[in-house]
C-alpha cells in the first residue's frame, strides 16, 4: 500500500483549514494494509462532494463505510471535496485526490462513490472526477479507469450528469452495495476487462441506473423516447429500500472529527421515510415507505454511541422527528440512561429537527427541557392555511400557536420558522401571511419571557422530480426577490421578527440541475471549467457562469426551469421510478391546484400511491394513531384549519370583570 502523506503533508501549512485531510478521527476503520491491491477484494472510495466539515457528519457516508468494512472482501475510505485553496496548491503540486483514511492516490481505488444531497455540487463532482486522475466524461474511460457510481437523493435524476457517472443508485444503499461488490470482484478476478459488458451486468443490478445503457432521443426540444440499448436492460430503473430498519443499526461506530464540523453530536435515525405527502418535499416521496427503528434499539444506539465518542449532545433524525412512535417514553428513556454515563448527565442536549408542530406537544416540550435547552426550528412552510393545503401541509393554525405556547412555556426563548416562497398558485396575500404567523409566535412568546424572538428562514421553491410539483413552473429570480423583499420589509415593522432568506439566484441554477436533462451536462462542464467551484456556497456561486454555459450551448433556461409541463411530456427520469405511480403524482398536483388535501397513509386506508403495493412492503409503525392524536388530516376538522385561537389576556388598564359585572 503507497501513501501520498510525504507529499500532502508540505501543503497543509499553506491552507486555511489543515484538519479537513489529516483524518485519523476517533472511530474510523483503517482497512487492513493485506486487502489493497488484491483482484478478490473491491476497493471502494466513498466521496463527499463538499467539504470535510459539511460531509464528514453525513450519517449515509458513514453507514456504508462500516458495511463495507465488515465485509472480508471489500474495503472503504473516504474523501471529501478540497476547498479552494487546497484544492489550487494539490494542482500546483501535482497532487491527486486522496483518502482522508490512509492517504492513498484515488486512483488505486477500483470505485468512486458520490453521495449526492444537492444538485449544486455537480461541479465539485466533475472536480474531483479530474483530480483523481479519471478522465471526466465517462465515453473516454478505459478499464484500468475508476468506475465512477453516484446516490443519494440527488440521483434520482442523475440525467445531467450523464456524461459523466458510470451508473447512479437509486434509493437506499446498505444492500445494493454489497451485491455491486460481487460484480467489481468478480470482474477483476475475470482480468477487468470490456469494460461495456461490465457495465452491461452493474445495469442488470436491481436499483442500479447506468446512463450509457439508454438512448435519449429528441423532438426539437422535448424528449422523444428513452429507450434501453439492449434487450436485457431493463426499460425502467426501481429503487432500492431496506424493508426492516431494524436490521441495520448503523453507524455502531461514528467518527468523530478532530476539527469543528457542522452537526458536531451524535445523530441515530429514528425512522426512514414520510408518508405526509407534502407535495414539495422529494425526500418525503422517494423514501416510501415508513419505517421505524425499535424504540429499543434508538436507545441502545445512543447509550453505546455517548460512550463510543464523548459526546454530551444527540440528534434524534428523521423527516418527522416528532411522528416517531412513543416519541416521549424515548427521550425520557435516553435522560435516565445518560445518567449512568459519566459526564453525559447534567449536559446531555437532545436535537429533535425537522419537527413538525401538529406532533410537538407540552409533554415532549417538557422531556427535552430536561436537558439543556437548544433552539427549535419548525417549518410552516406556507403563510396562509390556503396555500398549506395546495402544498399538503396540513398545519392548522392552533398546531402552529400550541406547538409556539409548548416550547415558551418550558423556557425556550427563539425559534426558526422555515417558509417556502414561489410555491405553485402563491399570492402576495399568501407571502403577507408569513410575517403576520410570525408576529403572533412573538406576541405568545412575551406571554413567557420578554426575550421572545422569532427568525424567519425563507427559501425560493425549487420543484423536484418524483413529486405532484415536478410539473411546476418555477418562479423566477426577479419574482422570487420580489416576494423576498415584501416579507423583508413587512418584518420591519415587527419587533421580534428577524428575516434570513436564501440565494434568489442560486435557485435558479439548482431548478436547472435538478430537471435538467442530458444537454445540461456540457453546461455544468462548461460551469467548472470557468471555475464554478462550490456553487452552493453564496461567496462562490455566480449565475453569470450559468446563463452564459446555457447561451454557449444553445439552450433557454425558460425551457428547462421556469415553463409548465404538460400531462403528457416525457421528463428526463421518466425511466427512473421510486415506486410512485405516475397517475398518483398528477392527481396530486390536479389536487393542489384545486387547494385539496390527502391524509397520511400510515394511520389511514392505503391510497394506492404505488410503493407499498409495488414493492411489497409495509409501513413499520409501532403506534395505531397519529401523535397527539392527529395530524396531516387524521383525527382533525380541516374546514377549520385556518382559524386561529384568540385568548385575550388582562392587562394591568383592564380589571377582568366576574359573572355578576363586578371588578375582581
Amino acid at each position: 500500500m503507497s501513501t501520498l502523506w510525504a507529499r500532502i503533508e508540505p501543503l497543509l501549512a499553506r491552507v486555511q483549514k489543515p484538519a479537513r485531510y489529516i483524518g485519523c478521527e476517533d472511530g474510523a476503520v483503517t482497512p487492513e494494509a493485506d486487502l489493497f491491491g488484491r483482484p478478490d477484494v473491491a476497493e471502494w472510495l466513498l466521496a463527499y462532494p463538499d467539504t470535510y466539515e459539511i460531509g464528514l457528519p453525513n450519517q449515509g457516508l458513514q453507514i456504508l463505510f462500516e458495511i463495507l468494512n465488515e465485509r472480508p472482501d471489500a474495503v472503504a475510505e473516504r474523501t471529501y471535496a478540497p476547498w479552494s485553496d487546497m484544492n489550487d496548491e494539490m494542482r500546483a503540486a501535482g497532487v491527486p485526490l486522496f483518502s482522508v483514511d490512509t492517504h492513498r492516490d484515488a486512483a488505486e481505488f477500483d470505485i468512486l462513490a458520490f453521495n449526492l444531497s444537492s444538485e449544486l455540487v455537480y461541479t465539485n463532482v466533475l472536480n474531483m472526477i479530474d483530480l483523481a486522475g479519471t478522465p471526466v466524461r465517462s465515453a473516454d474511460r478505459g478499464d484500468d479507469d475508476l468506475l465512477v457510481i453516484v446516490g443519494g437523493h440527488a440521483a434520482f435524476n442523475p440525467e445531467p450528469l450523464a456524461d459523466f457517472i458510470d451508473a447512479a443508485v437509486l434509493g437506499e444503499g446498505e444492500e445494493v452495495v454489497s451485491d455491486i461488490t460481487e460484480a467489481v470482484r468478480r470482474w477483476k478476478l475475470g482480468g477487468r476487462t470490456d469494460r461495456g459488458a461490465f457495465l452491461r451486468t452493474l445495469a442488470r443490478i436491481p436499483g442500479v441506473y447506468v446512463p450509457s445503457m439508454y438512448e435519449v432521443a429528441y423532438d426539437g426540444e422535448h424528449i422523444a423516447s428513452i429507450e434501453p440499448r439492449f434487450p436485457d436492460v431493463p426499460p425502467t430503473v426501481d429503487k432500492r429500500t431496506v424493508a426492516d430498519l431494524g436490521e441495520w443499526p448503523y453507524p455502531k461506530s461514528p467518527i468523530v472529527p478532530l476539527t469543528e464540523v457542522v452537526h458536531d453530536r451524535l445523530s441515530v435515525e429514528v425512522f426512514r421515510g414520510c408518508t405526509r405527502g407534502c407535495r414539495f418535499c422529494q425526500a418525503g416521496m422517494i423514501t416510501r415507505p415508513v419505517r421505524e427503528r425499535p424504540a429499543e434499539q434508538v436507545r441502545t444506539m445512543i447509550r453505546d454511541g455517548l460512550r463510543s465518542t464523548g459526546y454530551d449532545e444527540i440528534s434524534l433524525t428523521s423527516l418527522s422527528t416528532a411522528d416517531f412512535s412513543d416519541i416521549e417514553p424515548v427521550v425520557r428513556g435516553v435522560l435516565a440512561d445518560a445518567q449512568e454515563i459519566p459526564g453525559s448527565c447534567d449536559t446531555l442536549t437532545i436535537n429533535l429537527p425537522s419537527l413538525r408542530v401538529d406532533a410537538f406537544t407540552v409533554g415532549l416540550a417538557g422531556e427535552v427541557n430536561n436537558g439543556r435547552r437548544s433552539g427549535l426550528t419548525f417549518a410552516p412552510e406556507a403563510g396562509s392555511w390556503r396555500l398549506r393545503k395546495v402544498i399538503n401541509k396540513l398545519i392548522l393554525e392552533e398546531d402552529l400557536y400550541g406547538a409556539v405556547e409548548s416550547a415558551f412555556s418550558q423556557g425556550w426563548t427563539r425559534m426558526k420558522l422555515y417558509f417556502l416562497t414561489g410555491l405553485p398558485t402563491e399570492t402576495d396575500e399568501d407571502t403577507l401571511g408569513i410575517i403576520e404567523l410570525a408576529k403572533n409566535c412573538v406576541a405568545i412568546g412575551k406571554r413567557h419571557t420578554p426575550r421572545a424572538s422569532v427568525t424567519i428562514s425563507l427559501g425560493g421553491f425549487v420543484p423536484k422530480p418524483h413529486t405532484p410539483f415536478q410539473w411546476f413552473g418555477q418562479n423566477t429570480e426577479d419574482e422570487l426577490r420580489r416576494k423576498i423583499n415584501l416579507v423583508r420589509d413587512s418584518a420591519r415593522k415587527a419587533k421580534g421578527v428577524n428575516v434570513k432568506w436564501h440565494n434568489a439566484d442560486a435557485s435558479v441554477a439548482e431548478g436547472l440541475a435538478t430537471r435538467g436533462d442530458r444537454r445540461v451536462g456540457p453546461v455544468i462542464e462548461r460551469v467548472w471549467r470557468r471555475g464554478g467551484l462550490f456553487q452552493e456556497w453564496g461567496e462562490h456561486f455566480d449565475l453569470s457562469l450559468w446563463t452564459s454555459a446555457m447561451e454557449a450551448e444553445g439552450l433557454s433556461m425558460d425551457w428547462f426551469v421556469f415553463r409548465h409541463r404538460e400531462e403528457g411530456e416525457i421528463l428526463p427520469w421518466a425511466h427512473l421510478t421510486a415506486g410512485l405511480h405516475p397517475d398518483f403524482l398528477w392527481g396530486d398536483w390536479l389536487d393542489a391546484l384545486a387547494e385539496s388535501g390527502v391524509e397520511d397513509c400510515r394511520w389511514t386506508p392505503c391510497y394506492d400511491c404505488g410503493v407499498c403495493t409495488g414493492y411489497g412492503i409495509e409501513h413499520v409503525v409501532a403506534s395505531p394513531i397519529a401523535p397527539a392524536g392527529g395530524s396531516q388530516g387524521t383525527g382533525q376538522d380541516l374546514e377549520r384549519g385556518g382559524e386561529v385561537p384568540v385568548a385575550l389576556m388582562p392587562t394591568r388598564r383592564e380589571p377582568v370583570l366576574s359573572g355578576d359585572g363586578a371588578p375582581t
